[in-house]
């Protein structure tokens, strides 16, 4: 049975087949732009897919073009969806619609690791969210990811490049000073989420993912990488108890 997983995010496509173990298999990631997706992960696909299975936080069309290129390949499609609990996750949100189902399904592979995690999403967004031992989301945050930051400040200033440059704790130059303050700014709501998040849940290990994550982990120490997060949590959205670590 050929069974697929797709992350639509804002900027890029990841999809994975699910394997028989219950976890993703091999990742590949095609990036999207101007409200349309390219065509090289439709080559990747087989012919037929008996199930596939999508979460997606990208704009309305662009999901609706995803749903209808997979029309075309699988027998089923499902689209995952946040709820309030789900195998002993529990969320915060009053309203969980209005939670991300990237995050969600972050919180719901972090839960299936064992333990209490700080969960940091690095994509368009940055978005940090704190999980205690017993599964009990208490809630997050949002902010700009340093790149859309430097995108932000290129577009209000264009003399200000919008790409380059390195971290330093006090830059030298204007690529570095831009790449070392909007990185710098990210580190710091991190480690300002750490300090909270002890005093509510004690010490809890930090659990870093998103096509950005690798730009922050040099600088967070004892932080984990795990860049295919949502895959892992979406594969048990669709198989409950599957691929426990």
């Amino acid at each position: 049975m050929s069974e697929w997983l797709f992350d639509l995010g804002n900027s890029r496509l990841k999809c994975a087949p699910l394997g028989a173990d219950g976890r993703p298999g091999e990742v590949q990631a095609f990036p999207h732009g101007n409200g349309r997706l390219g065509e090289a992960w439709l080559d990747r696909l087989p012919a037929r897919i008996d199930a596939a299975y999508v979460a997606s936080v990208a704009a309305p069309g662009l999901r609706v073009a995803l749903l209808e290129a997979l029309a075309t390949r699988a027998t089923r499609i499902s689209l995952a969806a946040s709820s309030r609990g789900w195998q002993g996750l529990r969320i915060a949100y009053p309203d969980p619609a209005r939670l991300g189902v990237d995050r969600f399904l972050a919180l719901l592979a972090a839960h299936a690791r064992g333990g209490g995690r700080l969960v940091v999403g690095v994509g368009t967004a940055l978005t940090v969210d704190l999980l205690d031992a017993a599964g009990r989301h208490h809630g997050g945050r949002i902010a700009p990811s340093p790149t859309l930051m430097r995108q932000a400040l290129h577009q209000r200033a264009a003399q200000l490049p919008a790409s380059g440059g390195g971290y330093a704790p006090f830059a030298t130059d204007t690529a570095d000073a831009l790449a070392s303050g909007c990185l710098g700014a990210a580190l710091g709501l991190v480690e300002h989420s750490r300090r909270a998040a002890r005093a509510s849940c004690g010490e809890v290990p930090l659990l870093l993912h998103g096509g950005g994550a690798d730009a922050l982990l040099a600088h967070l120490p004892g932080a984990e990488l795990a860049p295919s997060l949502v895959l892992e949590g979406l594969a048990r959205w669709v198989r409950p108890g599957a691929g426990a670590r």
